[in-house]
């Protein structure tokens, strides 16, 4: 299995900790210890730099693109414990928005389905989870989940707005926390705020990422998780059951502490990102065992 590479320098002068295309795959976002966040135009193989973005004043860990239909937005969450939304305006991305309301490093981001509106999801090691949303009245309204996870909140992911077994759009996300637990949470009617509905346990160490499957028709919903304890899990729910319990599975077990997980867009291959500087992607097979189909390391080898 070949795949084209691009490489090339960033500039950035520390660790690179996220890289993110947008919706259209045009557009390449980087972050990292140095505090920015460089923007690229990528097509046909090659890449232009286009502006880099200053505003935070500690390591930035992830962004995240909104999709198209609310414009040129990109989110960003750092070390110094605030979220800055940005907008493209003209050829220059400014700050519209900045969140404020953790008190300590903000670790993860996710946008919600545009389904469901203009919706940031964000978790901290403050132990909170907070979603940020632009109201129809044009202003941004915030809400605080407390104790999310005691010791910290290391990754968010939101679930498919129609997942395999629900028949309307599903306000659902999942979390992994210093706890060693990855939590599945789902928005209450009833107290207008996302309320834990499982726990799934099985980690010995710090859950470092979470990842819903996009779901292109599959039979059942699927949520990776990875950790510092070398093991990803692939939980599994089945469309038919009408049981809460979401299965576990173990891919074999890794050399290394195992730092992200991430779909394709079709949401049966699943690339995993090990500290061994390789990743790994992984197929279900036609008997429900997960395979390595590739391999490539830091030298982009691929085989």
């Amino acid at each position: 299995m070949s795949t084209n590479t691009l490489q090339f320098d960033t500039q950035h002068e520390d660790m690179i900790h996220d890289a993110q295309l947008d919706y259209y795959g045009k557009r390449l976002a980087t972050c990292s210890s140095d505090g920015s966040i460089r923007i690229f135009e990528v097509s046909n193989q090659q890449q232009k730099f286009v502006e880099a973005l200053k505003s935070h004043t500690g390591p930035v860990w992830q962004v995240s693109w909104a999709h198209p239909k609310f414009g040129g937005v990109l989110a960003s969450c750092s070390y110094d414990g605030t979220v800055l939304i940005w907008k493209e305006t003209g050829s220059r991305f400014a700050v519209i928005h900045k969140h404020d309301k953790h008190q300590a490093s903000v670790n993860a981001i996710a946008w919600a389905s545009h389904e469901l509106g203009p919706v940031l999801l964000c978790g901290s090691s403050d132990g909170k989870i907070s979603l940020v949303s632009f109201t129809e009245t044009g202003t941004w309204e915030v809400q605080m989940i407390r104790s999310a996870h005691a010791t910290g909140v290391n990754a968010v992911s939101w679930a498919p707005v129609i997942a395999a077994n629900e028949p309307t759009n599903l306000k659902q996300f999942a979390t992994g926390g210093c706890d060693n637990n990855v939590k599945i949470w789902a928005y209450s009617d009833e107290t207008k705020t996302h309320d834990v509905v499982q726990t799934l346990s099985g980690h010995s160490d710090w859950v470092r990422d979470v990842a819903f499957a996009p779901n292109s028709g599959l039979p059942r919903t699927y949520l990776a998780s990875c950790s510092q304890d070398k093991n990803v899990y692939i939980w599994t729910r089945d469309a038919q059951s009408e049981s809460l319990d979401w299965k576990q599975q173990a891919l074999e077990p890794f050399p290394d502490v195992v730092w992200r997980v991430s779909w394709s867009l079709s949401g049966n291959v699943l690339a995993v990102s090990c500290g061994d500087n390789r990743v790994t992607l992984w197929k279900e097979n036609v008997k429900g065992e997960w395979e390595c189909i590739s391999e490539a390391n830091e030298s982009s080898q691929t085989a």
